[in-house]
């Protein structure tokens, strides 16, 4: 299990739920777990005040988490991550005074006397935390971060003897793990996490990483780690729209060069996929981490040949990376439970009641399996000829196919529990009187602004498209720029990638002599469509798409060349297409269709009309709120009302 910070580590009381989060995966078989980072000193924190371990009354608060993997079977490493040049405070240090792209302070650059310093501060740290019970430690020399930073020219700008030639840049990891490992002694493990590709420029050639490789071994490390990409690269890495096992080539070409064993990471999301990496002699050992956090028992499902009740990660983001980047706990969209663990108890229901939930969008299937696991009686209601609402409409989009995980996901669940599932069937008012509860997830519909001429021919919602009961012409205006625009840009402006089209779209490069493995060309993708996203609102298109994953939506749409549009005013459509006001400028866009993404509005009538004749009735997901889907906060609604009914 892979190495992810939680937010946890900076929580009341988040060392207790941190035991119990690491000993689940543990029970659930994951083989070997590394926690999120922890700083060797105040300067290499991530953010004011976050996890350090700089003295002995640090190292025992974690003797719990440790106690409890331990307790489970479990081995347990904890990574020690110097933030550098990314930190987020006023301490930041760097080998030189550079700041970097994703953050907002200058570092410091660190005297010789200070790098000195630095060093015996993670071999200290390392020392701690095998005094708090640690199997090991993983020493984070990738993704951009500190030592990182010391390694590539592009950061590092000293004349000293760390800095200059490629073998003075890495005087610093080497040190660290050298130190280190006479510090802790030959039974420890020490895990090194190698950038084998920056993707930023001036990063290292293969060449250098293979020297580097083989001196970290020398050094003492006893498994060397991938890295891929640093932070301020632009270039998706881990997103749902990266292939599977995408990275381990390149991990790949580092094996039989060195005799510890190598771990290759990802977009490795399940046991099938990892089984194939092993089998392809890509590496010895496979990481996940957030498919960790969705399913704990991803290991010991698979191993059982239970794989279908996997509840596989989906690589959205939403609910772990984005929240811990706005100081949040992580958490998982398609397991809310991840992190929570002491906070949600899934007991068995002591008075078990009757219940109708009426819609089978994430909202609703959620409740009804988690209802069904506690001993309710459920009836599931939906309209459709299938399960899913919006998720079908994700599923189908180039680059979310992962959505059709979870969807196989619920399948299994509703065939595993005893839950009656009636397809193509409108819940009606007199059947609310056989049950004891009735849950309203009836989601949303596509709302459609006012507009003359709106109900012209041309013009369609998001949902008719992705129904395929229209077939769009070459020029098109989709009038809403949010997340469900974008959307429908990606769809009706190119197919799915496979790997060397995804790599040659984002200048990846397999050539061993450049730089970063960063490509200056990229592949251009002729879009079949010319395609004009509009919003009445003032500012850039998307700005409200995920903190980690909105620029990769936002670049896709640049290289595909759809023109987007701002502060726009709707005037009339009629047979010619679409009239606006821009800048001042009436013009008339003409376009074979237009496509409605302008948000949503909760269909949610019944409830009122339930409520009105006294039935228990409880609203959950784009039922009982609109705007923009948020799939995160339907699931978790929908899982919290079935805690508590």
């Amino acid at each position: 299990m892979g190495s992810m910070h939680t937010g946890l580590e900076e929580e009341k009381n988040g060392f207790e739920r941190m035991a119990r989060y690491y000993a689940e995966r543990a029970a659930g078989e994951a083989g070997l777990i590394v926690t999120g980072g922890i700083a060797p000193n105040r300067a290499g924190w991530v953010a004011p005040f976050g996890a350090k371990m700089s003295t002995g009354k640090e190292a025992k608060k974690h003797k719990v988490i440790t106690d409890a993997v331990h307790a489970e079977g479990g081995h347990i490493c904890m990574q020690i991550l110097h933030t550098g040049r990314y930190a987020y405070h006023p301490f930041a240090v760097a080998p030189s005074k550079l700041r970097s792209p994703i953050t907002p302070f200058t570092p410091k650059a660190l005297s010789e006397k200070g790098i000195e310093s630095t060093i015996q501060d993670f071999v200290n740290c390392a020392a701690y935390a095998i005094e708090a019970g640690y199997d090991g430690v993983e020493i984070m020399g990738s993704e951009g971060y500190l030592i990182n930073q010391f390694i590539a020219a592009k950061t590092n700008q000293r004349t000293d003897h760390w800095g200059g030639s490629y073998e003075n840049r890495t005087r610093f990891p080497l040190e660290i793990i050298r130190r280190t490992r006479e510090r802790i002694g030959r039974g420890p493990i020490i895990i090194y996490r190698l950038s084998m590709l920056d993707l930023v420029e001036e990063g290292s050639t293969w060449e250098e990483v293979l020297q580097l490789a083989l001196a970290v071994e020398k050094a003492g490390a006893s498994v060397i780690n991938t890295g891929i990409g640093w932070h301020e690269a632009r270039i998706p890495t881990i997103a749902t729209m990266v292939p599977r096992a995408e990275f381990t080539w390149v991990t790949k070409r580092l094996m039989g060069k060195v005799g510890i064993p190598l771990i290759t990471t990802n977009r490795i999301n399940n046991a099938a996929t990892a089984e194939k990496v092993l089998a392809d002699s890509c590496a010895d050992m496979v990481s996940m981490a957030r498919p960790f956090l969705a399913d704990p028992e991803l290991v010991k499902k698979s191993r059982e040949g239970k794989e279908n009740t996997v509840n596989t990660c989906i690589a959205c983001n939403q609910s772990c990376l984005d929240h811990v980047f706005d100081r949040k706990v992580a958490s998982c969209l398609v397991n809310p439970r991840a992190c929570f663990e002491t906070v949600y108890k899934e007991e068995e229901a002591k008075n078990k009641k009757k219940v109708a939930v009426v819609g089978a969008g994430p909202s609703g299937l959620t409740c009804a399996i988690t209802l069904a696991q506690r001993g309710h009686e459920v009836s599931l209601y939906e309209k459709h000829p299938e399960i899913g609402g919006q998720f079908l409409y994700a599923s189908r989009i180039p680059g979310k196919e992962e959505f059709r995980e979870t969807l196989r996901y619920y399948r299994t669940m509703l065939d595993q529990w005893p839950i009656t599932v009636h397809l193509n069937s409108e819940f009606k008012m007199n059947q609310a009187k056989d049950f004891d509860e009735v849950v309203i997830s009836t989601g949303v519909r596509p709302r459609i602004p006012s507009i003359p001429g709106m109900d012209h021919e041309n013009v369609v919602d998001y949902a008719q498209v992705l129904e395929g009961k229209v077939k769009i012409g070459q020029r098109v205006a989709i009038i809403g720029a949010g997340g469900i625009g974008f959307d429908m840009a990606s769809f009706l402006g190119h197919p799915s990638m496979d790997k060397e089209e995804f790599e040659a779209f984002w200048g990846v490069t397999r050539d061993e002599s450049v730089r970063g493995g960063l490509e200056s060309h990229t592949l251009e993708i002729k879009n079949p469509r010319v395609l004009t996203m509009l919003k009445r609102s003032p500012g850039k298109a998307g700005k409200d798409l995920g903190k980690t994953t909105g620029w990769i939506h936002r670049e896709t749409l640049r290289k595909l060349g759809v023109v987007q549009m701002s502060s726009v005013e709707y005037i009339k459509i009629d047979d010619k297409g679409l009239y606006i006001r821009h800048q001042g400028e009436e013009k008339c866009l003409e376009v074979a269709h237009i496509v409605i993404c302008a948000g949503q509005e909760s269909v949610n009538e019944l409830a009122e009309s339930l409520q009105s004749m006294g039935s228990k009735v409880h609203l959950i997901g784009g039922a009982l709120k609109a705007g923009e889907i948020d799939a995160a906060r339907a699931i978790r609604e929908g899982y919290e009302l079935a805690l508590k009914l």
